[in-house]
């Protein structure tokens, strides 16, 4: 196997992600403004996603709760796949598909938003937890792969990225979630 060649086209698919983004700053701007809004009306912003995207979902919560460049007041998140005595509860009582949608019920407010992470964008647990906060009133703004899967019909905004290779994804959303974090804090305090 030609390795160097396959690196390369990794490398070069990445970059190419990162040229798209470049042509949709108004959709980032468009979701800090939505997060920031909730922020201002005293909402709060809850987070999901399975494996790398429910670490995806903790690392943005941490940075909304923390901080991200700026000394400024918390804003409310929450990482819904961090309590493990809920989620094995709620999954071993009525079933995995429901972890995230039980925690809207639980959490959600109308304007609070919903920010669902999904490479597939068919996740079930997610999709259960757009469909639940849908009924509950939140706003909500997924990050997806190419099609945007289930999700897509479900959210407000859906975060595309234009590519079906789970890597590229999720370094392209990363990028996007500091982009957000970056703005929010700038709107909200700077």
């Amino acid at each position: 196997m030609d390795y160097k060649g396959y690196l390369d086209k990794c490398i070069m698919d990445n970059i190419f992600l990162k040229e798209d983004l470049l042509k949709r700053t108004n959709e980032i701007e468009k979701i800090a403004d939505v997060i920031a809004g909730c922020y201002l009306n005293k909402g709060k912003v809850l987070i999901c996603g399975n494996g790398g995207s429910a670490a995806d979902a903790q690392h943005i919560a941490g940075e909304l709760v923390g901080r991200f460049k700026l000394e400024r007041n918390a804003l409310d998140a929450r990482a819904l796949s961090t309590d493990t005595s809920i989620l094995t509860a709620l999954g071993n009582d009525y079933s995995f598909d429901y972890i995230f949608a039980r925690q809207i019920e639980a959490y959600a407010r109308t304007g609070d938003v919903l920010w669902g992470i999904s490479t597939s964008g068919n996740s079930s647990d997610v999709v259960k937890a757009f469909e639940t906060g849908n009924h509950f009133g939140t706003y909500n703004i997924s990050f997806t792969g190419e099609g945007g899967g289930k999700l897509k019909s479900l959210s407000d905004i859906c975060f595309e990225i234009p590519s079906k290779d789970t890597p590229r994804i999720q370094e392209a959303h990363e990028l996007v979630y500091h982009l957000i974090c970056d703005l929010v804090e700038k709107k909200l305090f700077g």
